[in-house]
């Protein structure tokens, strides 16, 4: 997180948004729009820390570079939904980010998931990269000109996150013996929290045209995974869902663990700047 800019930013509906353009315009969203705008920065934010564990234990060089450039537009996504969240309230990205307790999280229980191996953390991200892809174009045409603009940015790299996570599951699931079978598992692993993602809670009725419908998304997700696993001789994993509850502040067993990392420097160290 970093400081923001305090100069004067108009945002205009499909703008593309850097969080100091979040910050230095002010913007102050409805109670209905910061709940919203911490879904999605909650998400982004517990996968970059996700993501970040895999630097210097990739299974290659570039893959280690590849996975921090992922973290880092993700960590990009969370401060512009954080800031926007916090202005409702007169907090900073650094307070939402580093000082909320795990109830106060909005982090849908896929994003929260461990990493396992290598193929396991493939799987998650093949199944996030398309649900954000899907939610991020319908998103930047929001009648919130801030979250429309942030999804006009962030549309651009989840695209690259979705190429590099189908490129993976086609590789590992066209490789050897062993590959196929970690790939199979990793899929098997991820998909009982793919259900959470396309829920429709009552914030999202409140929010009318300023959000996106998570069921509306469901059937072109469902299309465009589907055609990834036929050309990788895989089948969508028939899987009981799991409970989820992310949305509303009750989440899985991992969430606090990720937290501690996450925020144990802030925490020792409170109004202290790197």
């Amino acid at each position: 997180m970093s400081e923001a800019n305090a100069s004067a930013t108009r945002i205009t509906p499909g703008n593309a948004l850097r969080p100091e353009d979040i910050a230095a315009s002010h913007a102050v969203p409805p109670p209905e729009a910061a709940e919203y705008a911490l879904w999605l920065g909650d998400d982004s934010l517990i996968l970059a820390q996700r993501l970040g564990w895999w630097i210097s234990r990739a299974p290659e060089l570039e893959e280690d570079v590849a996975l921090a450039n992922i973290a880092l537009d993700l960590i990009g996504h969370a401060r512009s939904f954080l800031t926007y969240a916090g202005h409702a309230s007169g907090r900073t990205e650094d307070d939402l980010a580093y000082f909320r307790r795990e109830p106060e999280f909005r982090s849908a229980h896929l994003f929260e998931q461990p990493n396992g191996d290598f193929a396991r953390t493939i799987a998650r991200q093949f199944v996030v990269s398309h649900y954000q892809w899907e939610l991020y174009s319908r998103l930047q045409h929001s009648t919130d000109a801030t979250l429309a603009g942030i999804a006009a940015k962030a549309v651009k790299e989840v695209d690259y996150h979705r190429d590099h996570s189908l490129q993976w599951v086609l590789r590992l699931a066209q490789g050897t013996e062993e590959s196929r079978r970690r790939m199979t598992a990793g899929l098997k692993l991820t998909w009982p929290y793919v259900e959470e993602l396309f829920a429709d809670e009552p914030l999202i009725d409140a929010l009318g045209g300023a959000a996106v419908r998570p069921s509306s998304l469901r059937e072109p997700f469902d299309a465009a995974v589907a055609a990834v696993l036929a050309e990788a001789d895989l089948e969508v994993p028939a899987v009981p869902g799991a409970t989820g509850g992310g949305r509303r502040g009750v989440h899985s067993e991992h969430l606090g663990y990720i937290l501690a990392e996450l925020q144990v420097l802030a925490r020792e160290h409170p109004g202290a700047s790197w």
